[in-house]
């Protein structure tokens, strides 16, 4: 069995999140998707779970991060060209998310973000390898 990730996101309003992640193309695993948490399907081996407040206390006795105040992770994921980035953020932004940071072009690497509804930061990165540039050491 392939190594599976599963990150866990507190959300304030459960059925909004998952409303704002479907329209951006993505779906969600009903195994593992209730009133209390909704599992993003990112790909095969990448899964979010989008964790109500209330629950997502009962796995930690720290406080819960304000993500519109501070930031606690920038959630990276790779997509296959660069006119993907602009429309996953075009997407994003249609859908109720902003984006706090201009778009980074280092021609290998292009990458975009969002800060979703609940303040989370999200990236989309396209990088072309065959233009990665060769470190000397």
């Amino acid at each position: 069995m392939a190594t599976q990730i599963f990150v866990n996101l507190p959300v304030k309003d459960l059925k909004k999140s998952i409303e704002f992640f479907t329209s951006l193309g993505y779906s969600f695993n009903p195994q593992f998707t209730n009133d209390m948490a909704g599992s993003l399907v990112i790909s095969d081996t990448i899964f979010f779970m989008l964790v109500t407040e209330p629950f997502f206390k009962t796995f930690t006795k720290k406080e819960i991060a304000d993500a519109t105040k501070v930031t606690e992770t920038i959630n990276c994921i790779s997509l296959d060209s660069r006119e993907a980035v602009d429309e996953m953020i075009a997407k994003a932004v249609a859908a109720g998310a902003t984006t706090p940071n201009d778009k980074q072009d280092h021609g290998w690497m292009y990458g975009w973000g969002f800060q979703d509804l609940d303040g989370h930061l999200w990236e989309f990165a396209y990088m072309d390898m065959s233009q990665l540039p060769q470190h000397v050491s």
